[in-house]
């Protein structure tokens, strides 16, 4: 097919495949003339997934660039894959931080994933990130201690075997890598929607709640 074709089947302007294409994010199609190129399902498929980590992750063109490298490097064992993408979505904000709290959280949540039975390595961002929030609400006054986040451990264990179970066992190519890192980022957004539409449903139903809420948001 034509730029133009690929333009009309992924509703991405010409001038922007152009533009992803001298960026290194897509790759060029077969020259068939003096600048005319053919291209395949094949990009088809890359800008559907650029665009889903673009508009839906958020990420900016660098971090899409990395999880391409990252995505295409089959020697990369899934589990390094994902957490490339976890480092993408979110990356460490070593300046939010209150080294007291920290500490304090860390034992908590060390704690806490100790009483789940998960085995969990000490670099793992996501262990990072707990952290770093549970000494946020406790810093902001909030009292929640480390047990408040036991039904989201629960609830995302489940999410995460259903998730997970998508993915073949054996012979994970290319595509199946892509098809894994789009499918996270985008049952991230729709798990953020689906808690804020439970809040909305909740809220709708109990008039204290929602004159509260309306209180805090004035």
């Amino acid at each position: 097919m034509r730029i133009s074709e690929l333009s009309r089947e992924t509703g991405v302007p010409v001038a922007t495949i152009k533009f992803y294409v001298r960026e290194r994010l897509l790759p060029p199609g077969t020259p068939t003339g003096r600048n005319q190129a053919e291209y395949n399902h094949g990009h088809l498929r890359r800008l559907g997934l650029i665009r889903a980590l673009t508009i839906m992750g958020q990420l900016d063109l660098s971090s899409v660039r990395e999880l391409l490298t990252a995505i295409e490097d089959e020697t990369l064992p899934l589990s390094d894959l994902y957490e490339v993408l976890n480092q993408a979505l979110f990356p460490d904000d070593p300046a939010f931080s209150d080294p007291d709290g920290v500490r304090r959280a860390e034992n908590d949540v060390d704690g806490f994933i100790k009483s789940l039975g998960w085995q969990v390595e000490h670099d793992t961002s996501g262990r990072a990130h707990l952290i770093h929030v549970l000494s946020s609400l406790q810093r902001l006054g909030c009292d929640c201690g480390v047990e408040f986040f036991t039904p989201y451990a629960d609830a995302a264990e489940r999410l995460a075997e259903q998730e997970l179970g998508l993915v073949p066992t054996e012979d994970v190519g290319r595509s199946d890598r892509a098809a894994a890192v789009v499918r996270a980022v985008l049952l991230d957004v729709a798990m953020s929607a689906i808690r804020r539409m439970a809040k909305a449903h909740l809220l709708s139903g109990d008039p204290a709640r929602r004159e509260m809420s309306a209180t805090a948001d004035g």
